[in-house]
């Protein structure tokens, strides 16, 4: 009696095993509400740098590779002045320009324009002698002479090209002097006067600027005034036989023809 209890048991148990595995296979439950977003994750470690490579790059690939360029920011303040560089070398010469006008000539035949339009001379007179009054005075070398518009053995300028003219002369006497510039036609002298009362060299210079025309004649000559008589000055002349010298000089500024 007992084993066959025993069986019994044991066969309860096996059909309520079995009931209770048949219940385990039913259908699955519905779908739940989503849940919240979970929290942000650490930031990430910085990638290596693009590298560059040649040849043409795909332009998408440039704007990943770089982001939009930002504003333009305040200008700064201006800095300091650089040192100045070395001059740098000479450049090659230009192209030759083109040939200019062609000239006037002013007196064909004789001598060039160029040659008209300029006037100069400078003439010195040495003896021992001082210059009578009133009249010419001569000398004895020409320093510079021109076109040989001035006259040495006459003392006389020959004005060929019109225009303004500078004067000027010097000299040296023991003597009271006077020496005056006259131009050909006009009545007075233009005189330059000098005091002596030491009996020593003194040096007597003048100038000025006169328009001529051609053809007008101007020279050098002393002035009488208030100097010594003849007699006195020969007697000087007699003491001191060095160089009475006077300088002449004259020179065309500019032609008004």
């Amino acid at each position: 009696m007992g084993a066959d209890f025993v069986c019994a048991v044991l066969f309860t148990i096996a059909l309520v095993l079995s009931a209770v595995e048949c219940n385990c296979n039913g259908h699955p439950g519905e779908r739940g509400p989503p849940g919240r977003d979970g929290l942000a994750g650490m930031k990430g470690q910085k990638g290596e740098p693009a590298v560059w490579v040649d040849g043409p790059v795909d332009p998408s690939m440039l704007l990943r590779l770089r982001g939009d360029k930002g504003n333009s920011g305040p200008q700064g303040p201006i800095g300091p002045k650089g040192y100045r560089g070395d001059v740098g070398a000479a450049g090659m010469a230009g192209q030759p320009g083109p040939p200019g006008p062609v000239g006037i000539n002013l007196n064909s035949g004789q001598s060039s324009s160029n040659q008209r339009t300029h006037s100069a001379f400078s003439v010195k007179r040495n003896t021992t002698r001082y210059p009578p009054f009133n009249q010419k005075i001569t000398y004895q070398e020409a320093i510079v002479n021109i076109n040989n518009n001035f006259v040495i053995n006459t003392g006389i300028f020959t004005c060929t090209t019109p225009g303004f003219y500078y004067f000027t002369f010097h000299s040296v006497a023991k003597v009271s002097m006077c020496l005056g510039l006259v131009k050909e036609g006009e009545p007075e002298k233009i005189v330059f006067c000098d005091e002596n009362t030491r009996n020593s060299e003194q040096v007597l210079s003048g100038g000025v600027v006169l328009e001529l025309t051609a053809g007008q004649k101007v020279w050098l000559e002393s002035y009488k005034d208030q100097q010594q008589s003849l007699q006195i000055a020969k007697d000087t002349d007699a003491r001191d036989v060095r160089e009475k010298l006077i300088v002449f000089n004259g020179f065309l500024i500019f032609s008004n023809s």
